[in-house]
């Protein structure tokens, strides 16, 4: 049985999408299907956690099943389980004991998950880890991370839980995608333009682009990078390219990236912009977002 252990819980749950959650947790609890009934729920913030191809973004990974995983940042295991099945060990930190509740009862089944509810800094491991992952939690590293350089800190901090041949994966937006050219909004913040502009000194959350990301990366000591674009978005990815295969003119995206949590304008076909991108051998830099595989 999966294990929920609260050694480091500090009494507040210090990140949450609200009361949305309250509802996720009774789902999960009440119904044995839930899977299914999901699909009958048009809110975003309910389905953004169930949706199956959210596991695109590392199903096609070939992980060691004999591995142990790290997972920084659960959330309400969008992935958990996905890794679960794919490693022998799955230890799942999550800053708020609620989604920690969701994520345990969700797979309570699974004898190869433990969930420790806290910080990661704050949190003591006794272990070093085959992978490490962080899927959508880099950019929040200053809301949780003291010190003049967070970002730095916060990776450094993640390093002593790798093994000497651990991989590191980072599922990230590109703060120059296409996207937020073409009207969509900064996906945490909510403003147009506000990443290719330049985030305002009073913004926590920082996302990176393409050459700001692996120079961090190698400031911190992770030597070897393998950089991934995931297509429309790592949160719902229907295709990832790579540096090895990038897409060619004639694939298919969208006139629009998808904005399903909140209105967005269309300013350009994105789909043609694309085409010259590709043609121009710029797609790294307006990919939407990235996943790489770090290495030191």
């Amino acid at each position: 049985m999966a294990k929920l252990n609260l050694k480091f819980y500090k009494g507040q749950d210090c990140y949450s999408d609200g009361d949305v959650e309250n509802i996720i947790l009774d789902i999960i609890k009440k119904e044995k299907n839930f899977q299914e009934i999901v699909y009958n729920i048009s809110n975003w913030a309910i389905l953004y956690h169930f949706l199956p191809n959210r596991e695109n973004i590392l199903d096609w990974y070939d992980f060691d099943n004999k591995a142990s995983l790290l997972e920084i940042g659960a959330g309400c295991g969008a992935l958990t389980g996905l890794f679960a099945r794919k490693v022998k060990n799955v230890t799942a930190i999550e800053l708020s004991k609620r989604r920690s509740e969701i994520i345990y009862n969700r797979y309570k089944d699974f004898f190869n998950i433990e969930i420790i509810v806290g910080n990661l800094n704050d949190i003591v491991l006794d272990t070093k880890f085959d992978y490490v992952t962080l899927i959508g939690v880099l950019e929040y590293a200053a809301r949780f991370t003291q010190g003049k350089e967070p970002f730095k800190i916060f990776l450094d901090n993640i390093k002593q839980y790798l093994k000497d041949d651990g991989k590191l994966f980072i599922a990230i937006e590109n703060k120059f995608g296409l996207k937020y050219w073409a009207g969509a909004r900064e996906d945490h913040t909510g403003k147009f333009f506000e990443s290719i502009e330049g985030y305002s000194p009073y913004t926590q959350i920082r996302t990176f682009g393409k050459i700001e990301l692996e120079e961090l990366l190698r400031s911190v000591g992770f030597k070897f990078l393998n950089f991934y674009y995931p297509m429309p978005d790592y949160k719902l990815p229907k295709v990832i390219y790579s540096d090895s295969y990038l897409p060619k003119i004639n694939d298919f995206f969208d006139i629009y990236s998808p904005n399903l949590d909140r209105d967005r304008c269309v300013l350009f076909d994105e789909r043609k912009v694309f085409k010259n991108i590709i043609e121009n051998k710029q797609f790294p830099f307006f990919a939407n977002s990235f996943l790489v595989e770090a290495r030191l």
